[in-house]
């Protein structure tokens, strides 16, 4: 129940930040293996910031089209349904459906 408290927590610090209107690096979209590596790299030395961790991966609050594809966190192999988490180990943050990232995968 305690990792429910904080993910809630950890959320709603971002839902906040991301409605206050930081700005994120929404693309370019992480189409391929060198670009996701570079963002990986990026977020690792980052070292578990929230909000640079946002910023670096194109966080938003709605989801993102791109290819024809709408990209949303509940479409996304790293979604955890009943979590309601980002289980890619350089993000593990707690995300709503509808949010997107630009490291978004099917």
């Amino acid at each position: 129940m305690e990792n429910a408290i904080n993910d809630e927590s950890v959320a709603g610090r971002i839902r906040s930040l991301l409605a206050g209107g930081l700005k994120t690096e929404v693309f370019p979209r992480a189409d391929d293996q060198d670009s996701v590596a570079e963002i990986l790299g990026r977020l690792r030395r980052a070292g578990g910031d929230i909000t640079a961790g946002l910023v670096i991966a194109g966080f938003t609050l709605q989801p993102v089209e791109h290819g024809g594809i709408e990209q949303a966190c509940e479409t996304c192999m790293y979604y955890l349904v009943h979590r309601r988490f980002c289980e890619l180990p350089e993000l593990a943050v707690p995300v709503e459906p509808q949010w997107s990232c630009r490291l978004w995968r099917i």
